[in-house]
């Protein structure tokens, strides 16, 4: 708290070090708070600011008054602007990527209005020299007060790369879980194929005659653009397309090759799961993940050897899981406290490994 006396115009106020803090602390930890989180029709949760003591940092910190309401307003109008690129996105991206935009959308409001009210939170430890005066003024409390402020600076800093995340949802490539990511992969192995092609016939063309002039797979606008990137100092090869260009689409061409295999596979025979002490194993088809369920909270060692085997644990579903793929079967045949009750391994169990046991069986018979 701060008592004010005004004696011959200059300002004495004595700070409380330890009420100031704790009572700023307590509002919010208890959520004495104004507003109360509020969800918009366009399904926009606002989380809540706390006025009072945003009000209180501006009291403290500058000689002009507060304006009731400015931080709930100025925290709103960020979620805005969040909330419309995200509606941007999604109209860009598929719809199966619309319910990450909108998690991403919350976690961000969410954590804008934690960093927020933490930093009038900071504010209020201690006034500013200029309002306070120099004089008894508390030094120390007023250095750990600006640590504290670059650490909530860099917390907002990693807040506003949640943007970026929104920015970026949809745009990275072809999830395995997607409906129809079998078609999309073979759309693009298509295209790859044809750029491959086109690549070999034009480098192919300008090695027999020297030129690109008259080359049946080139027109005249692409003919120009090869030119003049041939005329570049940086052009690494005396040949329209360099060879490493061809080895790497050579290479995509080949990646997606295996996952199209790869999920062929998973559509044709599938995985099934399994019991094994204190749990059982899950194969999610339509979450596309292998889940772990415990039914106690695996020990410090197990829950590092599920993390090193690229298992992560997943509030929603309350499970241990990873990608369903044959990756995730053989890295699950190593983890011991999950072996099967059966006495089987975890791949014996699978559908391909039973078929070709009893397709053995019957060629023994």
């Amino acid at each position: 708290m701060c008592r004010k006396n005004r004696l011959g115009g200059n300002v004495l106020i004595e700070i409380n070090e330890n009420i100031e803090e704790k009572t700023t602390n307590e509002k919010i930890e208890n959520g004495e708070k104004q507003n109360l989180s509020e969800e918009t029709e366009t399904g926009v949760t606002y989380y809540p600011i706390n006025e009072d003591v945003a009000r209180r940092a501006k009291e403290m910190n500058s000689f002009f008054d507060y304006v009731p309401g400015s931080a709930t307003k100025a925290y709103r109008e960020s979620v805005d602007q969040a909330a419309e690129m995200a509606k941007k996105q999604k109209e860009e991206v598929d719809p199966i990527y619309h319910e990450k935009i909108d998690r991403l959308l919350d976690t961000y409001a969410r954590k804008l209005a934690d960093n927020l009210n933490q930093g009038y939170a900071i504010d209020v430890r201690v006034p500013s020299v200029l309002v306070a005066g120099a004089s008894n003024f508390p030094t120390r409390k007023k250095e750990r007060q600006n640590g504290a402020r670059a650490r909530n600076m860099e917390e907002w800093r990693q807040v506003q790369g949640l943007l970026d995340k929104i920015r970026g949802a949809g745009t990275s490539g072809i999830r395995s879980d997607h409906p129809h990511a079998l078609e999309q992969l073979e759309q693009k192995l298509k295209k790859l194929e044809a750029s491959q092609q086109f690549m070999k016939d034009v480098n192919a063309f300008y090695r027999k005659n020297g030129t690109l002039e008259g080359c049946p797979v080139l027109k005249a606008e692409q003919a120009e653009k090869i030119k003049a990137s041939m005329a570049q100092s940086w052009h690494p090869q005396s040949k329209p397309f360099p060879s490493y260009a061809l080895t790497n689409n050579g290479a995509e061409i080949r990646r997606i090759k295996s996952r199209i295999k790869e999920l062929t596979y998973q559509a044709e025979v599938g995985f099934c799961g399994w019991e094994f002490e204190g749990g059982h194993a899950v194969a999610n088809q339509e979450a596309n993940r292998l889940q772990l369920f415990f039914e106690e909270k695996p020990s410090a060692e197990q829950r590092a050897e599920l993390k090193h085997q690229g298992f992560r644990w997943a509030p929603n579903a309350e499970a241990w899981q990873r990608q369903l793929n044959q990756q995730a079967i053989s890295a699950a045949g190593r983890i011991a406290f999950v072996k099967p009750l059966s006495g089987r391994t975890v791949q014996e169990l699978q559908p391909k490994a039973e078929k070709k046991n009893k397709r053995k069986e019957a060629e023994a018979r």
